[in-house]
């Protein structure tokens, strides 16, 4: 096979070196042990009634596969030199098996985020229930093309393989940790567009933000903002963009500002480290909360539509709330909004 130059590669994967191959091991184990723990811990504290989604299978998917790459790397780094179904096995493929998953992480943000924010736009305010089996098939023949094709694309495509092949040859002793531009260019979209939403609504936020309460429903602690009724379109659709607003950044705002950090002290994290489950529910979260701001006139107020976040609940943000158990001294003519 012919050599094929790439001299873009390096400006369109940056990556970081480190020396000594069992340090290398080691460090590669102990990141790759921690973001499975981190992958299952949050699926397990999700909510568990929520609707079926793609974003739900991919989740699902990427943490059995971090699972299946870390078995791996264990078995090679307790081994060390041993040969199976004659392939001989070193800690060299450590390395190299972190360099695929890093690159095929790294091509799958733009695809991924685009299929699940479709998902949820031709969904989110759907009326006629599709059968569960089918949508749950539908989802999974998505979910394995969208790998398949990722894997095919960095192992086919000669440019960045034979690189890979090339830097490993004559830098055994380093490992090229690559960053994904496309996840870099989604974090930089979701803090304009979240700074944009909180300057065109600030006079909003504040106001609500200072009539917010801390009462107890439900046996569980919850915020009240009280809010004046208004049939007006306009004015509806700045009060529900707050609404979703407040709703997000009261679940995710640590997950924003570790962004806006990230993004200041241009910090570029590697790809297979990036991509992980609760990145994946902080996308998650925006691109539902996205949905139900462009459907928002055809949203049906049903239970079963609320059930869509296993993390955040957007039903109060359409749905006023007043509770017979408060305060005597509330403002007759207001509503309470739970958020």
């Amino acid at each position: 096979m012919a050599t094929i130059p790439c001299e873009n590669c390096s400006g369109q994967y940056p990556y970081t070196q480190v020396s000594q191959p069992l340090e290398i091991s080691c460090m590669l184990l102990l990141i790759m042990l921690g973001k499975v723990f981190l992958d299952f811990f949050m699926l397990q504290v999700k909510q568990k009634k929520v609707k079926v989604s793609f974003m739900g299978y991919f989740c699902v998917s990427l943490a059995l596969l971090d699972f299946i790459l870390l078995m791996s790397i264990s078995f090679i780094f307790y081994f060390e030199d041993f040969a199976l179904w004659g392939v001989r096995f070193t800690k060299y493929h450590i390395c190299l098996f972190t360099q695929i998953i890093s690159l095929t992480y790294g091509i799958l943000h733009y695809p991924v985020y685009l299929v699940a924010g479709l998902d949820y736009y031709m969904t989110i305010a759907q009326t006629s229930q599709f059968p569960k089996r089918g949508q749950g098939l539908l989802y999974v023949f998505a979910v394995v093309v969208i790998w398949i094709s990722g894997f095919f694309c960095i192992l086919k495509v000669p440019a960045i393989y034979e690189e890979l092949e090339i830097r490993n040859r004559f830098s055994p002793y380093q490992c090229p940790l690559y960053a994904s531009v496309q996840s870099y260019s989604v974090s930089c979209a979701m803090v304009l567009l979240i700074g944009m939403a909180v300057l065109a609504c600030q006079k909003e936020v504040t106001t609500m933000l200072l009539s917010v309460r801390v009462v107890s429903f439900a046996s569980q602690p919850v915020l009240m903002f009280s809010n004046v009724s208004n049939n007006n379109g306009t004015c509806f659709k700045w009060q529900l963009l707050t609404r979703l607003l407040i709703c997000f950044l009261g679940t995710w705002a640590p997950f924003v500002l570790l962004q806006i950090i990230i993004l200041f002290l241009g910090a570029r994290i590697p790809a297979y480290m990036e991509m992980n489950v609760p990145w994946l529910y902080f996308i998650n979260s925006f691109l539902i909360a996205v949905a139900y701001w462009c459907r928002r006139h055809d949203v049906e107020l049903t239970e079963e539509m609320w059930s869509t976040d296993p993390f955040v609940s957007w039903k109060f943000c359409f749905m006023p709330f007043n509770d017979e158990n408060t305060e005597p001294s509330d403002k007759p003519g207001r509503v309470i909004v739970i958020c």
